[in-house]
């Protein structure tokens, strides 16, 4: 995962079970956190911002991620239409200008 940057476009990871899909990506971070190579940054957007605050068990895995140096970020548009600016317990807010700025440096991996 070095040099990369996941974009997390989904609170939950592909289309169908809601809970299944939450829990396919709670185990993608698991897995992903204990990896050596971690990626530069997270970036979320849509409803990807829903897994930065408490209520997604993704944010403990994000928080990890954080401490061990991987930027988390929010897209601002995003965590404002579902208002959980305040609640986000992980990373900081960002914008779109920034994802811009890390894609044209990094390879990007979407996660959906």
């Amino acid at each position: 995962m070095k040099n990369k940057v996941i974009l997390v476009s989904s609170h939950q990871l592909g289309r169908g079970d809601e809970a299944l899909g939450e829990s396919i990506l709670e185990t993608f971070f698991t897995i992903l956190k204990q990896k050596e190579e971690l990626p530069v940054a997270v970036f979320c957007m849509n409803s990807g911002v829903l897994t930065m605050t408490e209520e997604s068990l993704v944010s403990v895995h994000l928080k990890e991620m954080e401490d061990k140096g991987v930027k988390i970020l929010a897209c601002k548009t995003c965590a404002d239409h579902f208002a959980v600016t305040e609640k986000l317990t992980v990373g900081k807010i960002s914008g779109m200008d920034y994802f811009i700025e890390l894609a044209s440096k990094y390879e990007v991996l979407t996660i959906s």
